[in-house]
């Protein structure tokens, strides 16, 4: 009898034996889950919050289908030849937007031949938000203000951050309007470091204005503003940059200004 108590012991620490290794085995070998905004990615639709480094496929046109941010320190890449169309659900164009927050990157590597395009499907003012982009740099609204659109924070003491970089995109059909005061730009600069490196844009069929800079220390140049219907060029809160080679066409009525400071 001691016997069979001393095999029927030792056969049910092996079971427990084997268990515990599969348990293991099953958590070592478990492959690490997928963030949601990147499964959206991966379909070609862009919504949510990233905040790991993504480059997109220039073979695949994504589809903006909500807030789009870029958060956490993370680096977001486009590609040459890449299309983003801004598909807005009835009535929340004011929620269809890309933007960048403070210590994140956007690379935007267009090329002459094959510029990154950011649009709507019919490409009208106040289809969808634009593009901002939030720094650290010094602004006159002080460390961490709150943007107009979107309760974005930027501002701080780095004149030099840097937030990526710039080079063909097209922007059309932006300007979505949250009231009658605030309004989304073509581009939206929040305090933007001299670091960041912005060239060749067009911006065109915007609601408001083409390009906008609420301080700041970012330089841009090689700007091309059609049709904004509010002003081509505008900038506040001390902004400290320059604009070199800016080229502006207006063929509708109500225009505002070519530059508002």
């Amino acid at each position: 009898m001691k016997k069979n108590v001393l095999f029927k012991g030792i056969s049910m620490m092996m079971v427990f034996a084997s268990l515990f290794l599969f348990v293991n085995c099953e958590g070592e070998n478990a492959l690490p889950e997928t963030d949601p905004v990147v499964e959206l990615l991966e379909s070609g639709e862009m919504k949510g919050v990233l905040k790991e480094n993504y480059t997109l496929d220039a073979g695949t046109s994504y589809r903006l289908t909500g807030q789009f941010i870029v958060d956490g320190g993370a680096t977001l890449t486009i590609p040459a030849g890449t299309q983003i169309i801004a598909n807005a659900s009835q009535g929340q164009a004011t929620e269809t937007y890309i933007a960048v927050m403070m210590g994140s990157k956007i690379n935007v590597n267009g090329t002459s031949g094959a510029p990154v395009v950011m649009t709507s499907p019919n490409a009208q003012p106040q289809d969808w938000g634009g593009l901002t982009i939030c720094g650290e740099a010094t602004t006159t609204a002080g460390v961490n203000a709150t943007a107009e659109v979107g309760n974005f924070k930027y501002g701080g003491s780095k004149d030099d951050d840097n937030s990526g970089s710039i080079s063909y995109l097209v922007i059309k059909g932006s300007g979505a309007k949250i009231n009658t005061e605030s309004e989304y730009n073509g581009l939206t600069l929040y305090a933007v470091g001299s670091a960041t490196q912005i060239s060749n844009v067009a911006i065109i069929n915007g609601a408001d204005d083409g390009v906008e800079f609420f301080g700041g220390t970012v330089s841009a140049q090689n700007l091309y503003l059609e049709n904004n219907e509010d002003d081509a060029i505008d900038w506040t809160e001390g902004w400290n940059g320059t604009v070199t080679n800016a080229y502006v066409k207006h063929t509708i009525d109500g225009f505002s200004t070519v530059v508002e400071a």
